[in-house]
């Protein structure tokens, strides 16, 4: 059990946890959120005891492991080869092994009688140990956790050094993974990692049997991985059961439920005292005014938890009108060194309208995919064309660096269009969350949040109609990623993005582009789609079932009465988890269908009443799309459907 007890920890003038109490219990997995800033890696660090409180005090279970990911690589391991670093996380295993290789080396010599004896119930005791604490698979789950995080099998013996902070990161989450410990504290671990690296992280904490804080503005790993959730902000700590998505329905629940206590409260109080009052020196009342002084002594204070920081808005102009073809790439490619492609032979067409995400492992092509078709890179082979009145915009990652930290907000956004009114400026970063004087706010104080906003308002001051976007969720909290999530999606121009934020992906994406150096593979679907294709891609390269091929062996012989049964458990639970893919395909599909009728008939009607600037070659390229794709979905809805009544 982790139990805070009135803790209070200050940095500075900075109070950040004050008079904060909760508790964790053994086996729980316990989701830590609040704005950037709020206290909560402060929490983490108190547990691990790297800190320690101002006031108050935390409990912590004896002798239970502690499992804790760092935010930095100490030098002190730069020339420790990577497999050798990542199965350092156990200090126990190596001292047990230590112990255990000197025993041996003695029992090798002319040891006899009772020190013989001795010697070998200490090596069988040591040998338990060293079981317990998963000594004997430790390589082996080692190896997979790298593999599972995007490492090659041939970078295991690279010194550590070598691999960027990134990859140094991912370095240190396997370390703390393949620990197994009691508690494991993770904190963002999630920021270095591309989309497979996180779902891997997720089918890997799934199983941990432990006690987890997670510290992250994930909403995929809160979600899916947790079933308590921990708010820090403004100086306080409060317990909620549930995952994410239920925090904040709760959250919202007791917030409305306090504010009509303290109401309720407020009026019981003010009566009161205007009895006091107003007959304060009658002595026929005196009893009664002394009774209401007494309640009103006894009245206990109505906490209200003040409301985190707004999540602000972003609202993108709509932009000019382009052709249907905003960008196409024609037989494309980039070297370096004219013999090591890092691209080849790619041709992809980017179609108005379309929100495409970029996927892959980092380092297969993804920012240089978006480079390519910024223009900011050059094709060495092929070309790029773009399409008629294409009005890009770029964020590259290191969007920060390119605004002076000693400009105001105004002027930052100013001085990109002089010709634009203050005014218009002004009403623009209003609809980024910068109102009244916090325009004159320096770049330099501004934070993660607000410099993405600052960014986006100074990119849509002269509003794009294709956004080319590297990585915009790193650094923002949940509140902020939901804003520029919600902005995306009303957005009216082209979108092609990288992230891994798996729910970003997820409610953002209408089509997939996924990274097969040197090329790419097109998914004209949702996130969803794209996931539900690779997962049939994989199974299909799957050996047959031991359940599978035990039947084959068999050849018509006799089963036991107890492996039939667990042939027909399995079966059963094979039919169960193929139903609920089904039924989520049929579901998707109505739902694409739906969408690209009400597109038809509206496009339809159009073309029936056609105002004198309306394009009829590109209404009709779009409408013989959106029949192909109706007639997709359909098709996808029928076989669903038909495999559904099947299994049924």
């Amino acid at each position: 059990m982790i139990d805070f007890q009135n803790v209070s920890k200050r940095f500075g003038a900075q109070h950040v946890l004050i008079d904060a109490s909760f508790r964790i219990n053994p086996g729980e997995h316990v989701g830590v959120v609040g704005p950037n800033g709020s206290g909560k890696s402060t929490v983490a660090g108190l547990i691990s005891g790297e800190s320690s409180p101002d006031g108050g005090d935390i409990v912590l279970p004896n002798d239970a492991s502690i499992g804790y990911l760092h935010q930095q690589v100490s030098e002190e391991h730069s020339a420790t080869p990577l497999l050798m670093f990542a199965e350092g996380g156990v200090p126990a295993l190596q001292k047990i092994e230590t112990e255990m290789a000197g025993i041996e080396n003695r029992l090798a010599g002319n040891v006899a009688g009772d020190d013989q004896a001795g010697l070998l119930q200490r090596l069988g005791d040591l040998q338990t140990e060293f079981e317990h604490h998963g000594g004997y698979d430790l390589r082996h789950r080692t190896e997979a956790a790298l593999t599972g995080l995007g490492f090659p099998p041939s970078d295991f013996t690279r010194p550590i050094g070598e691999f960027s902070g990134g990859w140094q990161m991912r370095a240190a989450l396997t370390r703390a993974l393949v620990a197994n410990p009691d508690i494991l504290l993770l904190d963002e671990p999630s920021n270095y990692l591309d989309l497979p690296a996180v779902e891997w992280l997720q089918r890997f904490l799934r199983s941990f049997k432990g006690t987890l804080v997670l510290i992250s503005h994930d909403r995929f790993l809160l979600n899916s991985l947790t079933s308590v959730t921990i708010e820090v902000a403004n100086g306080n700590a409060e317990r909620y059961a549930g995952n994410y998505d239920r925090y904040i329905g709760e959250r919202e629940r007791r917030y409305e439920s306090r504010i009509a206590a303290q109401k309720n409260q407020d009026r019981k109080r003010e009566k009161a005292e205007r009895f006091v009052t107003r007959f304060r020196a009658q002595a026929t009342k005196a009893s009664q005014v002394k009774s209401r002084i007494k309640m009103l002594e006894r009245m206990d204070t109505v906490e209200v938890p003040r409301q985190i920081v707004s999540r602000g808005t972003i609202r993108i102009p709509t932009p000019a009108r382009c052709g249907h073809e905003v960008m196409r790439l024609d037989d494309a490619g980039l070297t370096y060194d004219g013999s090591s492609w890092i691209l080849r032979g790619l041709n992809l067409r980017i179609e108005r309208g379309e929100k495409t995400a970029l996927v892959g492992h980092n380092g297969m092509g993804k920012t240089t995919l978006l480079r390519l078709l910024s223009g900011t890179l050059k094709p060495s082979a092929g070309k790029r064309v773009v399409g008629h009145n294409v009005v890009q915009g770029y964020q590259s990652q290191e969007f920060a660096d390119t605004m002076d930290p000693g400009m105001t907000v105004l002027d930052t956004v100013k001085s990109l269009s002089f010709d634009i009114r203050e005014q218009t400026v002004r009403s623009l970063l209003g609809g980024f969350g910068f109102s009244g004087d916090a325009v004159e706010k320096r770049v330099s104080v501004l934070s993660g949040g607000e410099k993405v906003r600052l960014a986006f308002a100074r990119l849509l001051i002269n509003p794009p109609n294709l956004l080319l976007l590297d990585e915009p969720t790193t650094h923002l909290d949940i509140a902020a990623r939901e804003t520029l999530e919600e902005a995306l999606k009303q957005y009216e121009g082209t979108l092609c993005f990288v992230s891994h934020d798996v729910a970003f992906v997820e409610n953002i994406a209408t089509s997939v582009i996924a990274m097969k150096p040197p090329g790419v593979m097109r998914f004209n679907g949702d996130y969803a789609y794209y996931r539900e294709k690779q997962a049939q891609a994989e199974d299909s390269q799957q050996p047959p079932s031991p359940s599978a091929q035990a039947a084959k062996s068999n050849d018509g012989q006799t089963v036991d009465k107890k492996e039939l049964r667990r042939q027909r458990a399995q079966a059963r639970q094979a039919v169960a988890a193929e139903t609920r893919e089904l039924r989520k395909t049929v579901r998707r599909a109505e739902q694409q269908i739906e969408i690209f009728e009400t597109e038809q008939a509206k496009l339809l009607e159009q073309m029936a009443t056609p105002t004198d600037t309306f394009d009829f070659e590109d209404a009709g390229k779009r409408l013989k799309f959106i029949q192909s794709e109706i007639t997709e979905y359909t098709r996808r809805w029928e076989d669903a459907s038909e495999r559904l009544e099947e299994l049924a």
